[in-house]
C-alpha cells in the first residue's frame, strides 16, 4: 500500500500516541508506520499506511482531527516491518 505522510495538532496525550502508533488497522485499511511529534508545539506528524488519501482524511475525521496537509511519500530507508508489509501486499 502506498505510505502518507500528514500533519495536524496534537488533540491528545503523549500515552494516547504511543497506543495509536500499535492500533491495528482500521476499517478504511489505514494503520501507522509511526507518529512523530513535538509536545510543545503542539504538532504531530502521521507516518501512515494507507490505500489512498481519502482513506486518511476518514481515519482523521472519525476522531475530529483535521490535517493541515496530506502527502504520499517514498521511503528512502525501508525498515524490516515496512519490508514485510510490502511483501504482504504483492
Amino acid at each position: 500500500m502506498p505510505i502518507f505522510l500528514d500533519v495536524h495538532k496534537v488533540p491528545f496525550k503523549e500515552e494516547n500516541l504511543r497506543e495509536l502508533v500499535d492500533a491495528p488497522m482500521d476499517e478504511y485499511g489505514v494503520s501507522h508506520v509511526n507518529l512523530f511529534y513535538n509536545k510543545d508545539a503542539g504538532v504531530c506528524f502521521c507516518l501512515l499506511d494507507a490505500p489512498d488519501t481519502e482513506a486518511v482524511i476518514k481515519h482523521h475525521d472519525k476522531v475530529n482531527i483535521e490535517c493541515e496537509w496530506i502527502t504520499q511519500v517514498t521511503m528512502a530507508k525501508v525498515n524490516k516491518m515496512m519490508s514485510d508489509i510490502k511483501e504482504k501486499d504483492k
